[in-house]
């Protein structure tokens, strides 16, 4: 009679290190950083099959540093006389995103969304170097970079903000767009939005962290493995935007 085992008499595994060769926290962080990385999946792809069922606007080129006041009165009701703009077709993104802060009315195309992909990727770069202080055991420098991180992250927040109010001025919302096909604006303010809460996200988190170097509470600890993890996701939202440019300003 063949001998039954119990699931108690069973060895188990019990504990010590990780079968990854990674700690639980940043196993749990890549973990919800993968499921993220499907939500955002998801809103490009969609946007994506929607852009490309569309009929594209016809190409209009502006000269560079073109004063739209002066040549063309009021740009978008020009545009939409001329068959730019139209609720049937894609609209050019060099078309929408053409305004600078104290030089609005002139064409600059894609210049202040590229200052904002800067700040952020600049954003990364003194986040790295955070990690790279707090693998060093240095508090002072992993302040200072960390504090730095948290002001691009606010001037990132800063420019999307007076994007947005710039897009709702001209007359889009979620069910209308002046610029052509309604659901562009939808998108645009769903996904930019869903970005800019984990940017929101991202920075709060940051300040905890700050917080806690300035009161040692790594140096107590021994290792600044929460910088590391709080590094990780703030990656991972510079990567997305890097996304969210391609697909929104580019194409």
């Amino acid at each position: 009679m063949a001998q039954v085992v119990t699931t108690s008499k069973l060895e188990k595994w019990g504990g010590g290190n990780s079968p990854f060769r990674v700690s639980w926290g940043k196993l749990m962080m890549w973990i919800f950083l993968l499921s993220d990385a499907f939500t955002f999946s998801a809103l490009l792809i969609a946007y994506g099959a929607l852009r490309f069922s569309s009929v594209a606007a016809p190409v209009f080129k502006i000269p560079f540093g073109t004063d739209l006041h002066h040549k063309f009165g009021h740009f978008i009701e020009t545009m939409q006389h001329k068959g730019i703009f139209t609720p049937n077709t894609w609209p050019a993104p060099d078309l929408v995103f053409n305004h600078l802060p104290f030089a609005h009315g002139i064409h600059l195309p894609l210049i202040f969304v590229s200052i904002m992909t800067f700040i952020l990727i600049f954003s990364s770069v003194t986040m790295v170097l955070a990690v790279e202080a707090g693998q060093r055991m240095q508090k002072s420098e992993v302040s200072k970079y960390m504090l730095m991180t948290i002001v691009g992250g606010f001037a990132f927040l800063g420019c999307q903000a007076w994007e947005w109010t710039q897009f709702i001025t001209e007359g889009a919302s979620l069910t209308s767009n002046p610029f052509g096909v309604p659901d562009f604006a939808a998108f645009f303010f769903v996904v930019t939005g869903f970005h800019g809460f984990h940017v929101f996200s991202g920075v709060v988190l940051n300040i905890i962290i700050y917080l806690m170097n300035l009161r040692s509470a790594f140096d107590k600890r021994g290792h600044y493995e929460m910088v590391e993890k709080v590094g990780l996701y703030w990656h991972f939202v510079d990567l997305v935007w890097v996304f969210v440019f391609t697909f929104f300003y580019l194409i």
